[in-house]
């Protein structure tokens, strides 16, 4: 007996990276792959329906989803109009930290399973964060800019103009997820004193020794450097404003690779303009494709990527790989290690 997958992958997360993996996982070749490739990253993602961040329409999925119990991918929607067309799918698998272009309500009222693949970029996306850090601090982005112009910015030599080392300095990290995690060790590596933040951090771990838990406030207080790395809930919507920014030492940075919500960026642009920052550095941004007229793209010492943080090879194999395990798992009646939702 076969069972019927779609793989829908996209130009990451590629449908041969899910065979193969998913093979590993089912030796006995007892899968039947259909496949379609969607457009992203070489298109936006964006809503579909009532889900976001996704990839693709409703009815080139329900198409692709006839006779198929499983479904693989990072960015194919599923909407409850898909599950309405879609009665035999049980198992539908987003290569992904959070299944957002998931409908989990809608798939519990169907029997379908939801799984998805927390921590797949989290080696990434921590070396981004430590880049960032780096870039903002030393002012790498802008200084390679002027000497490509022509401008040789010896001026920035001066004592006012240079930023901080890493080592000795205070460094905070706000969320301790899979990401946070490894920027603390990162930094600690390097000689910071890092301070960690996180409401659901019961045990420190590997990080004993490494780091002190503290509350936010006391974090913002003493720390040049503060990363964030928490999950984009309601909870921690524009957790960092103003006013946080303000008790901030001053000539500190502000590193966000996490998500666009967490953080009031026109109070950080405020906080650049006036000194009070010295630097910023940002992969996420709360409206993406960041508009032309963003204030982000003109004010000085902020540097900015366009959400590549996760980008590597290794984090879309781990993608593949961690959704493969779960259909494995499926396919022999074992619990799911990462069923999202109800």
């Amino acid at each position: 007996m076969t069972t019927r997958v779609l793989v829908a992958g996209d130009h990451f997360v590629r449908n041969d990276l899910f065979i193969d993996a998913l093979r590993a996982e089912a030796p006995d070749g007892g899968l039947e792959f259909a496949e379609i490739t969607l457009p992203w990253p070489v298109e936006p993602f964006g809503r579909v329906a009532e889900v976001d961040e996704a990839s693709g329409t409703e009815d080139e999925l329900i198409e692709a989803l006839r006779g198929a119990e499983i479904c693989v991918t990072q960015m194919a929607p599923l909407t409850r109009r898909i599950l309405d067309a879609s009665p035999g799918l049980r198992l539908f698998g987003v290569a992904r930290g959070g299944p957002v272009n998931a409908n989990l309500d809608a798939a519990a009222d169907h029997g379908v399973a939801v799984c998805h693949a927390p921590g797949r970029n989290a080696g990434a996306t921590a070396e981004h964060t430590l880049g960032l850090i780096l870039a903002a601090v030393r002012r790498i982005p802008q200084t390679h800019a002027d000497l490509r112009a022509g401008h040789w910015r010896g001026d920035h030599y001066r004592y006012d103009d240079v930023g901080v080392e890493l080592d000795g300095a205070t460094a905070g990290v706000v969320g301790c997820g899979a990401v946070g995690r490894r920027v603390a060790r990162m930094l600690a590596a390097l000689g910071a004193r890092v301070l960690v933040h996180d409401p659901y951090l019961d045990d420190l771990g590997d990080l004993t020794g490494l780091a002190e838990p503290v509350p936010l406030d006391e974090l913002l207080a003493q720390a040049r450097i503060v990363t964030l790395h928490a999950r984009a809930t309601p909870e921690t919507a524009g957790m960092i404003g103003a006013a946080q920014l303000a008790a901030m030492p001053p000539g500190s940075i502000i590193v966000n690779c996490a998500r666009g919500s967490l953080l009031d960026y026109d109070a950080v642009c405020d906080a650049a303009e006036s000194g009070h920052l010295f630097a910023a550095a940002f992969d996420v941004f709360p409206e993406e494709p960041v508009p032309a007229a963003s204030r982000l793209l003109t004010v000085p010492n902020i540097v900015v990527t366009p959400h590549l943080a996760g980008a590597s090879r290794q984090t879309a194999a781990n993608a593949a790989r961690i959704i493969a395990r779960d259909v494995g798992r499926h396919l022999r009646g074992e619990p799911l290690v990462h069923r999202a939702g109800p």
